[in-house]
């Protein structure tokens, strides 16, 4: 397994599909930052929650020129109801068999998806990265101090 990217090395592109369609990341870095958002689960409690503070907040990651991107091994199907039901505005990206959780460390030693956050620069480096406990999470209050603090 390759190293995990950590903080100012270069970020894995893939390519995979999602909500709104194919998704590669070099493709999404050409317009900005990324916010790669690797949660466990589809219509969980805490991923739920997550999710829809995102949402609720989608002016925080505008106003930092923020793109989001929630990524989990579930399929494009089970993304398109958990997306609809909840009317998340960004994609949900269908990583079928977890290549690219794997890849950014986003697996618990149980091999399943676990929550982790990486914020991908223009550039296509790691500018920041935060794993949580599966019952915790970041809220988009919780990002934009975490990016103001870059920033200074």
């Amino acid at each position: 397994m390759s190293k995990v990217p950590q903080v100012g090395d270069p970020a894995p592109d893939f390519t995979l599909p999602s909500t709104s369609g194919e998704i590669s990341l070099s493709a999404r870095l050409a317009t900005g930052p990324v916010l790669l958002v690797f949660y466990p689960g589809d219509n969980t409690p805490v991923c739920t929650r997550q999710l829809c503070n995102y949402r609720d907040n989608l002016d925080i990651f505008t106003e930092l020129d923020i793109q989001v991107v929630a990524i989990n091994p579930q399929s494009e199907s089970s993304h398109g109801r958990f997306a609809s039901k909840h009317d998340l505005p960004f994609p949900l990206v269908s990583d079928s068999g977890g290549t690219v959780c794997k890849m950014y460390g986003a697996v618990n030693f149980l091999g399943m998806a676990k929550r982790a956050l990486v914020l991908v620069g223009r550039d296509g480096r790691v500018r920041w990265r935060r794993s949580d406990l599966p019952i915790f999470h970041q809220s988009a209050d919780d990002i934009r101090d975490a990016v103001a603090e870059l920033a200074s």
